[in-house]
């Protein structure tokens, strides 16, 4: 699938936060972290910020990643768009304008954590929950560019 990497527009905090939601219900099932309008509003903030560039594929949003300066937020991709390269695009898209990158991702997420490794970054520390809207264990992870 080749997705068109762009800045978010207001009008995506629908289709972003319809991603998060469906993505958030899958990790958590029965938890309501956020409703479907909570997810959506928190989108449309991080739109707002200028953080989110999403991927686009026949018009439709199938992932987005919101990033303030070298932190990665969130990074979510549509239900069916796993496993087409999105993920790694959004990351690459990231690096073009930084050195260092950071992130959290929850411990139970072993998907993520094999993602985030293959693409070159490196488990920083662990932390119990007590940092995080989850309050789930979590693992901190940083990818830096490579001197030349």
């Amino acid at each position: 699938m080749t997705a068109l990497i762009r800045p978010a527009r207001p009008t995506d905090a629908g289709a972003t936060g319809e991603i998060l939601h469906t993505r958030l219900e899958e990790a958590s099932p029965g938890q309501g972290l956020y409703s479907g309008a909570q997810a959506i509003a928190f989108c449309g903030q991080m739109i707002g910020r200028d953080w989110v560039r999403v991927a686009e594929h026949d018009g439709a949003v199938q992932g987005f990643l919101a990033r303030e300066q070298g932190y990665i937020h969130a990074l979510y991709l549509a239900p069916g768009a796993c496993g087409a390269g999105i993920g790694r695009r959004l990351i690459e898209d990231a690096r073009r304008t930084r050195d260092q990158l950071r992130l959290r991702v929850l411990s139970a997420n072993t998907g993520a954590r094999r993602f985030y490794t293959r693409l070159g970054f490196a488990e920083t520390d662990r932390g119990d929950g007590r940092d995080n809207d989850e309050n789930l264990p979590d693992i901190g992870y940083e990818w830096r560019r490579e001197a030349t």
